[in-house]
């Protein structure tokens, strides 16, 4: 059960209710919300656990939506997790595994904190509802609004790919392509749920959203825990690419609380990634200061931030793990693409398959061993942006309908 949101920046403590930051600290006061654990370590016992439906809802006692509540009825979560070796040996490591995030209604992880934020937006008695996305969180909003019959309103920067837009308008979204950069769509949602009185998804500022994402961090602790190939343990790393800071800061909260409540021993490393063009945390992290932003420069849409709103939710999260951030170049992450696809059978979009490119470059530079364990999150699905997918793998061979043509390509 939600207890009360804690602002991360001064402590202030309020009661649970319809809030988005700390009303001391402005946009800055990101909320955290905070949980009855003694009754969730009570109720969420192995046993009472394998007895329930494989969504994010089985976490019920650690997500903010009252028990009874409207919730979006699409099957969101329990994505599976894969083991690679193939792609293990390439990163250099002992053993790696991808949680593919791309099993999820709209293909990304984004459902997660959609389905919470919609479940809230109806709590709240809003009639609509609103979000600013590089793509895939307005995507899985547009869906997870059109299965409830709330109208969403979503707000994309002009860059967005055309995929994620078509699936926007085919779910029935009001879609606003703004002339500009993700930031400055960002600013124009929220002042268009102030004005028009719009439930504002956005996870940057709505702390309700980030529960959502946890989900996959109880999973992925559920998951390695129960299944005999990881030996009862978790993977020594956790990988996982950074926009905003809400994906990387909910997952290890996610890891965080199922040890909390009785179910896990230690809580992996984190690893956080970022596009070299777009990477402000890393900047933060390394200098151990406070965020610079930055004009995004990456073919990686979805972790095109410049000025993440919830950064000092994930550096607190990567440094209480003891973890490590690294910025990739673009033609690095476009190589895991292909990685992902040809040694672990898992087709990534450019964001979603950063995390192993930041592996590869962090066993590089020593920072995670040869000997280590890893799992990456795939964060979304390569058929998400088909035109970097294609600069990824290459070009088809156009031929006669004719045998000898195919040998003249493979040979014989």
């Amino acid at each position: 059960m939600l207890t009360e949101l804690v602002c991360i920046t001064c402590g202030r403590r309020v009661a649970p209710g319809d809030h988005q930051t700390c009303v001391a600290c402005g946009s800055e006061g990101i909320l955290d919300a905070r949980y009855d654990y003694d009754g969730a370590r009570a109720a969420l016992t192995r046993d009472a656990l394998g007895l329930r439906p494989r969504t994010i809802w089985r976490y019920e006692e650690l997500l903010p939506v009252p028990p009874g509540a409207a919730r979006p009825p699409l099957h969101t979560g329990w994505t599976p997790i894969v083991e690679a070796p193939r792609l293990a040996a390439a990163l250099g490591i002992r053993r790696a595994w991808l949680k593919d995030e791309g099993r999820n209604p709209t293909a990304s992880l984004k459902d997660r904190a959609s389905a919470i934020g919609v479940a809230k937006a109806l709590e709240f008695g809003y009639r609509a509802i609103a979000c600013a996305s590089t793509g895939n969180a307005a995507s899985s909003l547009a869906a997870m609004a059109a299965s409830m019959g709330l109208p969403a309103f979503i707000f994309v920067p002009e860059r967005a790919p055309e995929p994620k837009i078509a699936q926007l308008l085919v779910f029935g979204a009001t879609v606003f392509r703004v002339g500009g950069t993700y930031e400055q769509a960002f600013d124009l949602c929220r002042d268009a749920c102030a004005r028009f009185h719009w439930y504002n998804r956005n996870s940057g500022t709505n702390p309700f959203l980030v529960e959502g994402k946890k989900t996959a961090g109880l999973e992925i602790a559920e998951q390695c825990t129960a299944d005999p190939s990881f030996d009862g343990a978790m993977p020594d790393w956790v990988a996982v690419s950074v926009g905003d800071g809400c994906t990387i800061g909910g997952i290890a909260k996610g890891l965080h609380e199922f040890k909390r409540i009785g179910l896990a021993g230690a809580v992996p490393r984190m690893l956080g990634v970022q596009a070299a063009g777009a990477g402000p945390i890393v900047e933060a992290f390394n200098a151990r200061a406070g965020l610079v932003p930055c004009a995004p420069s990456t073919l990686a849409d979805s972790i095109a931030v410049g000025s993440p709103r919830n950064w000092r939710r994930a550096l607190a999260w990567v440094r209480a793990t003891k973890g490590a951030m690294v910025a990739v170049p673009d033609a690095d992450i476009l190589d895991s693409l292909r990685d992902a696809a040809r040694l672990g059978g898992v087709f990534g979009e450019p964001a979603g398959v950063a995390c192993l490119a930041g592996l590869r470059a962090a066993v590089a530079a020593g920072t995670i061993s040869r000997g280590a364990t890893a799992l990456a999150v795939i964060t979304g699905n390569g058929l998400k942006d088909v035109r970097s997918a294609m600069d990824a793998a290459g070009q088809p061979h156009d031929i006669r309908p004719d045998i000898e043509a195919v040998a003249a390509v493979v040979g014989g």
